[in-house]
């Protein structure tokens, strides 16, 4: 069941930036599966062992923290922050109307990914990118600029429209992934208080929660291709840079020209650390978010 308002409560939940800044901190406990997927999904011939390697070799267990500090824990705090309060409202005003459950987790996903893109991840993502392609750089020998070097160059080069390069990717991306995270996860709930024979206000289990974000987390993985078609549109190594690689990339000429490169397998590499990575974020930012929820109102 979707996390209501209590009875009587007016306006908006504002703890709820609170809870999703710090619940979404939680869930770069991910990076490794987050660096392997970005490395697997930006270099499609590699295996997952050959990606393993090649992030070891970029300065051994921390080369899967590249980006995490400080870019990934701000893009955290304040994309979780944005989502998770984004999502309630939407997710709340749809279930006070009489919205399925399942439906209203699927609107106020989708309504919160596309917020959080927009809002915070354009910049977040450019700083990443731009500190691990540093990192490639001093892997291979090369004098690296500073991240903030790299930022200004992208700025004097392409200006706003630079930094912010693949957004429109990253919220479909966002839009599907937690649209389809929270949509799957509230319907999961749905099914196994059906199966259980629970009310609608019988409590689930917290074993029960956390299949239920399991089963949302996995079945998500099913856009891949769009967040390989992301990694593509904001790569920023030009030593891999394909001659058939169109000049001005959008959404939809990126996806034919990884499908003529690579095949359909090629959109769908990474998605198996993506699987781990999925359940990961929905355990955090579905179950253990709305327990954190409940405990903030006291219930």
């Amino acid at each position: 069941m979707a996390i209501q308002k209590e009875p009587g409560q007016k306006g908006v939940n504002w703890s709820n930036i609170a809870v999703g800044a710090i619940m979404n901190m939680v869930t770069t406990l991910g990076q490794p599966l987050e660096v392997l997927k970005t490395q697997m999904a930006a270099n499609r011939t590699q295996s997952m062992f050959q990606a393993l390697q090649t992030v070891w070799s970029r300065g051994g267990f921390t080369g899967f923290y590249q980006g995490l500090i400080p870019w990934a824990w701000i893009e955290a705090s304040t994309k979780g922050a944005v989502l998770l309060f984004t999502a309630t409202e939407i997710e709340s005003a749809g279930v006070s109307m009489g919205v399925n459950p399942a439906v209203a987790g699927l609107l106020g996903g989708m309504g919160g990914g596309i917020a959080q893109a927009y809002a915070t991840m354009g910049f977040c993502t450019c700083m990443k990118t731009a500190e691990i392609t540093r990192h490639k750089q001093a892997a291979a020998g090369m004098s690296p600029p500073s991240t903030w070097a790299v930022f200004a160059d992208i700025w004097r080069r392409e200006g706003i429209r630079g930094i912010n390069k693949g957004v429109n990717a990253v919220a479909v991306r966002q839009c599907t992934n937690w649209g389809s995270r929270m949509g799957f996860a509230r319907l999961a709930e749905s099914s196994i208080r059906n199966f259980k024979g629970k009310g609608e206000n019988e409590k689930l289990s917290a074993l029960e929660k956390i299949t239920a974000s399991t089963i949302g987390g996995a079945l998500a993985t099913w856009n891949q291709p769009i967040e390989v078609v992301r990694v593509e549109m904001q790569s920023m190594s030009k030593a891999t840079a394909s001659a058939n690689r169109p000049q001005n990339l959008t959404i939809l000429n990126t996806l034919a020209f990884i499908y003529r490169e690579n095949g359909i397998k090629g959109l769908y590499r990474g998605v198996t650390p993506r699987i781990g990575l999925g359940i990961w974020q929905t355990v955090c930012m579905v179950s253990f978010a709305d327990y954190v929820k409940a405990w903030v109102k006291g219930e």
